[in-house]
């Protein structure tokens, strides 16, 4: 469902499939439903990356910049190594750099086996990444979001930075490999003692709202948390009932700190500033609504799955980047978007990139609680589905 929201914004369902003529996009080649899984392409596969890549024993995953940038690209590690099980090429695959845990949670990481030869290693990777750790590296493949473009197959297209990495490997390696929409692996959760600690004290029951203060760019992308609250008690009163607003902000520089503010007549509010990604990823699952800026603690509430399998709705605000682009691809995550951010969806265009001038709706002000308040009101009444 694509609709106008209240106050001209804009609400995009994350389920909802993208004609290829309603977006710029880029042909993949080839229909993907008609070819066999690990049959060859239409295509000639880069023969020199095939070669190197046939006689790796180990792969490694370097990720060294943003979390979100990391999170969205991950479905390219999966993408090679999908590649090699279908060619039956064994390899050992681990993980470095600050997100190692996380990624070890998608279960693409698999048990050491014995040392690769010298030299015979895959790097796969930011460019910071690569710069750290692939220098010795047999290949070494940087995955820049800016890269991929668009590509559109069978009659949809596939805007996302998931799909977009997934697809690019999989046109140069020559193999229709098995992955399909969403692309993005799922982080797997497990207990954690913090969480027992919040559920214990009744945060986690009844109306419990995740909203992501945290942002690298706090000028452009910070809701700010009087907006937030004003939204959760928008929610509350609609649902004739108390809200427990979790507000979830980054690292202070000095650890985790928990913070709970005097109770409002429909809301509590617990600020949580510093709390480190590994544990979010096992509260966020545990929340019924989520909502945050285009920033990597929004990718990582959308990637990470209960042990269940369920996800609650994750709702992402977007001002000027394009909202398609920007996301996960999973069904449970959703945009609330201004006209400017849908310009650079259906153009695949960046602002920054592609050095466009801001417009007049690109603040976060342009989504008033009250609007977003009845978007969030749909998807937890099951009617945004």
């Amino acid at each position: 469902m694509t609709a106008v929201a209240p106050a001209g914004i804009r609400f995009h369902h994350g389920s909802v499939v993208i004609p290829a003529g309603a977006v710029h996009t880029t042909p993949l080649g080839y229909d993907r439903d008609s070819v066999p899984i690990g049959a060859p392409l239409p295509l000639a596969a880069s023969a020199e990356l095939v070669h190197r890549l046939s006689g790796c024993g180990e792969v490694v995953a370097a990720f060294e910049g943003k979390l979100g940038d990391t999170l969205l690209a991950l479905s390219g590690v999966r993408a090679i190594l999908d590649w090699l099980r279908l060619r039956s090429v064994r390899v050992a695959v681990r993980a470095v750099g600050p997100y190692a845990g996380l990624i070890a949670r998608t279960g693409l990481i698999t048990r050491p086996q014995a040392s690769a030869p010298s030299g015979h290693r895959a790097v796969i990777g930011d460019r910071a990444g690569i710069e750290a750790h692939g220098s010795t590296a047999a290949v070494s493949l940087v995955l820049d979001p800016a890269a991929p473009p668009c590509w559109s197959t069978d009659g949809r297209a596939h805007p996302d930075l998931p799909a977009r990495h997934y697809l690019a490997p999989e046109r140069r390696l020559g193999i229709r490999l098995p992955g399909t929409t969403p692309f993005a692996p799922t982080l797997a959760t497990g207990p954690n003692d913090l969480v027992e600690e919040l559920r214990s004290a009744g945060w986690l029951g009844g109306l419990n709202i995740a909203a992501i203060t945290a942002t690298s760019w706090p000028e452009r992308k910070d809701y700010t948390a009087r907006r937030y609250i004003t939204l959760a008690e928008h929610i509350a009163e609609a649902q004739q009932t108390q809200a427990r607003l979790l507000l979830i902000g980054g690292n202070p520089g000095d650890g985790l700190r928990v913070t709970a503010e005097a109770p409002r007549r429909h809301v509590q509010v617990l600020r949580l500033d510093g709390m480190p990604a590994d544990h979010l990823a096992d509260l966020f699952p545990h929340c019924r609504l989520i909502v945050g800026n285009d920033t990597g603690l929004t990718h990582l509430a959308a990637m990470a799955r209960s042990r269940n399998g369920s996800s609650p709705p994750v709702i992402g605000l977007y001002a000027r980047h394009s909202h398609s682009k920007w996301r996960t691809g999973m069904p449970h995550h959703h945009a609330v978007a201004t006209d400017l951010s849908d310009r650079m969806h259906q153009s695949d265009l960046c602002p920054v990139r592609d050095a466009i001038t801001p417009d007049t709706d690109v603040h976060m002000d342009a989504f008033p609680p009250d609007a977003l308040a009845q978007v969030s009101l749909e998807l937890l009444n099951g009617m945004g589905r």
